[in-house]
């Protein structure tokens, strides 16, 4: 009996059915047909019986389904252990952020880590964005960055790096000349923000609330660039991290205002689950992260 009879059984009898079946070995239903009847033929007696529709393992495809898993599984382990000893460390890191605008900056230092680390796969999952924490915490997620660390025993914290945020206005408004803004500036103001909930925007939670202020008004869009257009019609203002701001006002009308005589200042880090143990790549992504940053970009 081949290796393929054995990947044709445990796939049979974890999915109930030939056909669904199909789609994990991509073959034809024709060409498992006959697998199967090859592998019966081989051990002389039927591996599976049809109840209700469904392919159910006899006895003697139950020996053979337990036989089948070990034999792969160790495959499988044997394969990844070959693969890391020539080729180098062998893995995945699933990531993603809080913030849209972080992955200005997170693909390109991603893509420098895989020039040294070519066989860690490196994948952003972009539907965590903004929740980073709960995925991770639910196992979607290997990596989250955050600019908002809450307490949770389950949770490790590792600085990444510190950043300064401004408020993007349009070259005529009246903030210009102004040296810093304070919160009350903003009572009168149309406020664009990247998302809600409120109390997870930097200038609301560190800036605004804390001295009681609400903006005139408050809109929500996601993508930087629809807002960055909505400034330059003098529809709202925004702020951002200054390093992001940067090539949006090289080409443009817009000015960036520091917020608060001191600058609005805000952490970044990299969350990571406290009890797990990670394999030795995943140590030296974040300080690849923490070092290719600080080189790399203006933060």
């Amino acid at each position: 009996m081949e290796i393929r009879h054995l990947k044709l059984i445990k796939a049979i009898a974890e999915e109930g059915s030939l056909t669904k079946a199909i789609d994990k070995l991509h073959l034809t239903q024709s060409a498992l047909s006959y697998q199967l009847k090859e592998a019966e033929q081989h051990i002389g007696t039927k591996l599976f019986s049809r109840v209700n529709k469904k392919m159910v393992l006899t006895k003697a495809g139950e020996k053979l389904f337990e036989t089948a898993k070990e034999i792969l599984d160790k495959l499988a382990q044997t394969e990844q252990q070959i693969k890391k000893s020539v080729f180098g460390e062998f893995g995945e890191i699933k990531i993603s952020t809080e913030c849209f605008s972080s992955y200005h900056w997170l693909p390109s230092v991603m893509k420098q880590f895989q020039l040294l680390y070519p066989n860690v796969d490196l994948k952003i999952v972009t539907e965590a964005t903004h929740y980073p924490l709960q995925k991770l915490l639910s196992g979607v997620l290997d990596v989250a960055i955050t600019s908002d660390p809450v307490k949770n025993e389950k949770l490790k914290y590792i600085e990444l790096f510190q950043d300064e945020m401004v408020v993007i206005v349009p070259s005529h408004h009246a903030w210009v000349d102004k040296k810093f803004v304070l919160p009350k500036d903003f009572a009168s103001e149309h406020l664009l923000i990247h998302s809600l909930p409120l109390e997870t925007v930097t200038v609301h939670q560190f800036f605004l609330a804390p001295a009681k202020v609400t903006p005139k008004k408050i809109t929500p869009i996601p993508l930087t660039e629809a807002s960055i257009e909505m400034v330059k019609a003098d529809m709202g203002i925004m702020v951002m991290a200054k390093w992001a701001a940067q090539p949006y006002l090289r080409h443009s009308p817009l000015k960036a205002v520091k917020i608060g005589k001191a600058g609005l200042k805000r952490k970044h880090y990299v969350a990571i689950m406290a009890n797990k143990t990670y394999p030795e790549y995943f140590a030296r992504f974040i300080e690849f992260l923490q070092h290719e940053i600080n080189m790399q970009f203006d933060v």
